[in-house]
């Protein structure tokens, strides 16, 4: 299954706000984490986007986790190296422990894309499947 992955962060290689997956066939998991100091620009730009109540960093995990084995392989597609890592890391659970998921496999790509609703992760996700997807059509 593609997913298509787009994430929120708080500035320059910082923590992870929100996360967002939407699969070719419309499955989406959106989950938000606290940001108690965002840098400015992230206050301005994104935190007014969240849309949503934050959770713990370990109800992101369990609900990632759920949501990645309804598909029987993974391959999640960015448009942007930070996405792909902050993706990772919220496979780890602890030391030495990482989510158990499907086949997975990762795929950084650089399309332009129409969010539109730019800094929600959602939309953002929405808009690179979008993309893809009609450059697929394109490409037929």
């Amino acid at each position: 299954m593609k997913l298509y992955l787009d994430c929120e962060f708080n500035g320059f290689q910082g923590e992870l706000i929100a996360m967002a997956l939407v699969s070719e066939l419309g499955h989406e998991f959106y989950e938000v984490l606290p940001c108690p100091k965002p840098v400015s620009w992230v206050a301005q730009h994104v935190m007014p986007q969240l849309n949503q109540t934050p959770i713990s960093a370990a109800m992101l995990n369990r609900r990632l986790g759920r949501f990645l084995n309804q598909f029987k392989t993974l391959h999640v597609i960015a448009d942007w190296p930070e996405d792909l890592t902050h993706f990772c890391q919220a496979l780890i659970t602890g030391p030495g422990t990482s989510l158990a998921i499907p086949p997975l496999t990762l795929q950084l790509i650089s399309v332009p894309t129409d969010s539109q609703q730019p800094h929600y992760a959602l939309a953002d996700a929405r808009a690179l499947r979008d993309a893809l997807q009609d450059e697929d059509i394109a490409h037929g």
